[in-house]
């Protein structure tokens, strides 16, 4: 099967929601799981890029000791302060129930970024996922969904992951060399392991459907290199679930933003040495633009 080049041509298939007058629900509610003690910004990231994506309300939960500075970061958002662990991690055992709560009451979730201990977020993940939600597991919450896959293949048409090569590698348990060497057989490999849009993201990007759909990504440069790049990333698609996108609609966008972004501060600041904080500033005008 063919693949499709990801260009804003091609993104005419997959048409955003026209902006219309009427509250902030009717733009959708996402949620943003994420970050711990030693890397709260991963929250930040994500939940900044899900509002300039489009998300019409915003939840936040992250570890306690962040909470209060991240009010006052993103004043748009209500946050939730998780009990912790020693280390500093979310303590999913204390937070599961709440987050259960805070999910049922969302249009996307987004699970892993910044957050500590892969098979506890794993297990947090596959709980989150009975909400009636779509869903993004990232970071850390797909290193040992392995052996969680069938519980995500349960809810197939709903989740989009998004994992680089080393978390590509301990989920299909192969040798990241593998995967780095044949990206795209990994993803359709993990999409049909997990029933899921898969976003395998590298120097190019490789967009995948379990029904086989595949589009590929030509990069937005060496820019987007940098921490924090793929938190952003991962916000951007959850405030495009939220405002009602399906999952391989959301992943598409969410790649071309990023990227398109990625070229665009490439050009005003320098190929390399911007910041991901300022990726989803260029986002907005990046949509008005594409939608035409």
């Amino acid at each position: 099967m063919k693949h499709t080049p990801l260009t804003a041509a091609s993104l005419r298939e997959h048409p955003l929601p026209l902006p219309q007058a009427g509250s902030k629900d009717a733009r959708g509610r996402a949620l943003v799981v994420a970050g711990s003690a030693s890397v709260p910004g991963a929250a930040l990231l994500a939940a900044v890029a899900a509002l300039r994506a489009g998300a019409g309300r915003l939840r936040i939960a992250t570890v306690a000791r962040a909470a209060a500075g991240m009010g006052l970061m993103v004043p748009e958002a209500m946050v939730v302060g998780l009990p912790e662990t020693a280390d500093g991690a979310v303590d999913v055992a204390q937070a599961a129930t709440s987050l259960r709560t805070l999910a049922d009451g969302c249009d996307a979730v987004l699970i892993g970024p910044g957050m500590l201990g892969e098979a506890p977020t794993a297990a947090l993940a596959v709980e989150l996922l009975g909400a009636d939600a779509s869903f993004i597991l990232d970071a850390t919450a797909l290193s040992e969904l392995r052996a969680r896959a069938g519980a995500v293949r349960a809810r197939a048409g709903r989740a989009v992951v998004t994992p680089h090569a080393g978390e590509m590698a301990r989920l299909l348990d192969r040798r990241r060399e593998a995967v780095e060497a044949d990206p795209l057989e990994a993803a359709r490999a993990a999409a049909e392991l997990l029933g899921s849009v898969v976003v395998m993201k590298g120097a190019t990007t490789w967009i995948v459907e379990p029904q086989g759909g595949r589009w590929l990504y030509a990069g937005g440069g060496i820019g987007l290199a940098t921490s924090g790049s793929g938190d952003v990333l991962a916000g951007l698609i959850v405030g495009l679930l939220a405002r009602g996108l399906p999952p391989i609609s959301a992943a598409l966008w969410g790649v071309f933003l990023h990227g398109e972004a990625g070229r665009r501060l490439a050009g005003a600041i320098g190929p390399v040495g911007f910041l991901a904080r300022e990726l989803p500033g260029v986002v907005p005008e990046l949509m008005r633009e594409t939608m035409g």
